[in-house]
Parts: structure tokens; sequence; C-alpha cells
């Protein structure tokens, strides 16, 4: 249940109606916004006469909620969430960009890559330390090695990073040296991690499932934000169609719709949406003309030699000519591109 207040109703008269509604057992968010307060109410709301509420002197109207997602309902948060690691801002107009390897293979690699993102206009470095790849033969990443290699290069370059957790065990090392928590696709409805996640303070990068709806993507942020921390990003990665001839879909339809059902901000991974590098550029593109508030891009200094997603991974040269584009775009978007 929504209780939007009458402009310019004292904070005192917010407060005594708050404690109303706490005495029912509910609990209450409050956001402020320009001329007026609304009220989220979340829990059993049968209770609430929504006749008596609305004849309240200081309520202007009361709008039952029928979503199951409440913290990440836009209709209890009407204005963009944004999202801020250091210097770095994601949504509410601004526009940032991570960029890295699929995965840390080398002190010299991870550092020869931040070096160059950052100075194409990247905000944040990202790469994977623990890779959950299909088969078990594949390599599975440095592990808690490649966690202090990105500590290093962060060191080096200033930018935050941005790294994929794979179970709760390492929620604890995650939060001492990771700027912002990657869940990864195949995460998504893993709810133990989830619950964990949502007790760290570090923001969440949620990645949407490989099969999974709007709401369902929405209802694992929810896991996250009623543990406590809302600062939770979404993350477009593509879906799996019947086509084949990409390795996934871009859903571009995600952004604008998502951002119509919910205030978190929107990022997309052209990386993985189609698996061919040559394609990250018209994806990419396309994300931001439909309101993305970001981009995550895998680049590498290698890629024919990449222990993981060579064939996705952009070079040095190609982001930076990439990174011109995006920030013409995002110009006549209306965003800023925080570099």
């Amino acid at each position: 249940m929504v209780v939007v207040m009458k402009p310019g109703t004292d904070r005192p008269d917010i407060d005594r109606l708050v404690e109303r509604f706490q005495s029912m057992g509910l609990e209450v968010g409050i956001t402020t916004g320009v001329g007026c307060t609304i009220l989220g109410l979340v829990g059993d709301t049968t209770a609430v006469d929504m006749d008596k509420i609305s004849i309240h002197p200081h309520v202007e109207r009361v709008m039952r909620v029928q979503e199951p997602y409440k913290k990440a309902n836009r209709k209890f948060h009407p204005a963009d969430t944004v999202v801020e690691v250091g210097a770095a801002k994601i949504g509410g107009g601004s526009f940032s960009v991570i960029a890295g390897p699929c995965s840390v293979e080398s002190e010299a690699q991870i550092i020869e890559v931040a070096r160059d993102v950052k100075q194409a206009g990247a905000a944040l470095l990202r790469g994977g330390a623990f890779k959950p790849r299909t088969s078990p033969y594949s390599f599975q990443g440095m592990g808690l090695e490649g966690l202090d290699l990105l500590t290093e290069a962060r060191a080096a370059t200033g930018l935050p990073i941005v790294s994929e957790i794979m179970a709760p065990r390492y929620v604890d090392v995650f939060e001492e040296k990771v700027d912002v928590v990657q869940v990864g696709a195949r995460n998504m409805q893993n709810f133990d991690l989830l619950k964990e996640v949502g007790r760290m303070s570090k923001p969440v990068l949620l990645k949407r499932g490989l099969s999974n709806s709007y709401e369902e993507w929405i209802m694992s942020a929810e896991y996250i934000m009623a543990g406590g921390n809302e600062n939770v990003i979404l993350c477009e990665r593509g879906i799996r169609t019947f086509e084949t001839y990409t390795r996934n879909t871009l859903d571009v339809s995600a952004i604008p719709a998502v951002k119509q059902m919910s205030h978190l901000p929107v990022v997309v991974d052209p990386s993985h949406s189609a698996g061919m590098y040559w394609m990250v550029e018209p994806l990419a593109m396309a994300a931001i003309a439909a309101g993305a508030d970001g981009l995550l891009i895998e680049v590498h200094n290698d890629p024919p030699h990449a222990k993981c997603d060579g064939q996705q991974s952009l070079t040095p040269e190609n982001f930076g000519h990439l990174m011109a584009k995006v920030g013409t775009l995002v110009d006549i978007m209306n965003k800023t591109l925080v570099k």
C-alpha cells in the first residue's frame, strides 16, 4: 500500500501517522520527494481501512499495490535510485561504463587492461575471480588470488572493482575487497546467496537469469533489498530464445519496461548478449537509446589467447573507439557520462 501525503505536511504529522501504521505491525518506508512525502507500507495491509486513511487531513491519496515486490516498486519510490561507487554514479541521469576482462589471468594482464579502460573513459573495472562455467573442465578463475590482483589494479588506477560472488561463504572477503558485488545470471534465484548479499554494505549488480521474467528478476532484487541493502543495480545480459546464431538474445524492451516497474538503475551487458565482439558496439548503442543507465563491457588485451570468452571481448583499441560513440549518444539522451 502507498500513502501519498499532502504537500507541505510537517514532519511531526508524518511521524505520527507512521507510528500508527507501525503499531499495526507494518514496515513503513518513507520517501521524500519534491513537494510531497510518500509512505510505503510493507506487510499484511488487509486490516488497513483505506477510507479512514483517505480522510486523514494530511493524506492526499491511498493506493493498494498489487505487485509482489514492494521495496523495488516505483510506486513506492517514484524517483530513480542512484547508486554511487566512489566517484561513479549509476542511475538518475548518470551513466557509467564498467569494463574489464571476463576473468583475471595475471597481475600484468589485469593492471594493463585497467589502465587502458580508465584512459578510454570507464568508471569501474570488472574482472572475474570466480567463474561459473558450463563445463567443469573449463577455466574456473583464480579465486581469492584473483581478488587480490583486482585490488592491486584498483590501487594502480583508482577504479572501483566489480566481481562476481559464487557462494555465501565468500561474503566476508567480498565485503572487504570488492566495491560492487555481482550476482551472475545462474545465481539470480540462489535465494540463500541473495539473502547474504542483502546484509552486505556494498552495492550489488544483479544479472537477469537466462530464462527469467521481469517480475522474477525484480523479485530477486527484492530479496536483496529486504535484507537491508537497497543499493541494487539490475543488469540485462541477454536471455535464451530459439535463436542459435547469437549466444543469447538481448532483450532491449526490458530496459524501458523494468524502468517503468522499478526505480532501480538498469545497465546492459552487450558482451554476453551476443557472444561476438563485433556485435558489442551496435547492441551498446541500442541499449543507450532505450534508456540504459550504464554498460558492462568485456575488454581483453589479447582476446585470441584469453582463458575465458575471448570471442566476445573488445581490444583496448576497439573499446576506445566505442567509448567515443558512447559519449556522443549519452549526451543526446540527456545523461551525463561519468568518467
